[in-house]
């Protein structure tokens, strides 16, 4: 199984099955675009069981991903995707950039969730980017793109009942999507509290990535609380 590619929290290789990859998950956290960057043992093990049961329960109420099965503690097995150049961000509750950005004050509640569009380029910081934008840089089709928001909203209603039952607020979060070799659009990468900004509703402790961000707390503790209350659904 060849090395196609590894990232900062991921190697992907290739499989004996046609249209199939294996994803390994790394030890590894960053922060600010790599400028924070520690090896922590455990966090691909905890980020492999989250995504695989997120996904699974995802594909329970009807949104399709690339996942096709957890086959040990830190690897699972994906459909191939060409995964657009685009970060989906989905807002419930202001917290993050779009305070600096945007002047809202942290917490404060959207009326309906906000999707916020941002072009995948390391060299370029990832911008926020608009739909004209888009089709600027031939990311995607206006076809492509409305199904591509029309399922993140999806994933949101789960996502966000999800995070419910566990007594906590989803906040906000990142994905990403790509296109099988027949053109159909998955859901892709991962969902953990990696790619979520996730809050106690009493407390509004983090339950994700910025406990490491800013220093408040032990990421690993975090992160297997977390999976205990989603083992608990």
């Amino acid at each position: 199984m060849s090395l196609l590619y590894e990232g900062k929290a991921k190697r992907v290789f290739n499989t004996d099955k046609d249209g199939i990859l294996r994803i390994e998950y790394k030890d590894e956290v960053t922060a600010g675009n790599g400028a924070k960057k520690d090896k922590m043992l455990g966090k691909g093990r905890l980020n492999n069981l989250i995504t695989s049961k997120i996904f699974g329960i995802l594909r329970q109420k009807g949104v399709e991903s690339h996942f096709v099965e957890q086959i040990s503690e830190t690897e699972q097995l994906v459909k191939a995707v060409e995964i657009f150049p685009l970060e989906v961000v989905v807002r419930n509750v202001a917290a993050g950039s779009i305070c600096k950005r945007l002047g809202f004050e942290k917490g404060h509640e959207f009326k309906e969730p906000l999707l916020e569009l941002f072009y995948k380029k390391d060299e370029l910081n990832d911008p926020l980017i608009t739909d004209d934008h888009v089709s600027l840089l031939n990311i995607a089709s206006s076809e492509e793109l409305s199904n591509i928001k029309k399922e993140a909203l999806k994933v949101n209603k789960v996502l966000s009942e999800i995070m419910d039952d566990m007594n906590l607020i989803l906040v906000d979060y990142k994905i990403e999507f790509g296109i099988t070799s027949d053109g159909e659009i998955l859901l892709a990468d991962e969902i953990s509290p990696d790619t979520c900004r996730i809050w106690d509703k009493e407390t509004k402790e983090n339950f994700d990535k910025d406990v490491y961000r800013e220093d408040t707390g032990s990421l690993i503790d975090t992160y297997e609380t977390f999976y205990k209350k989603l083992e608990e659904l």
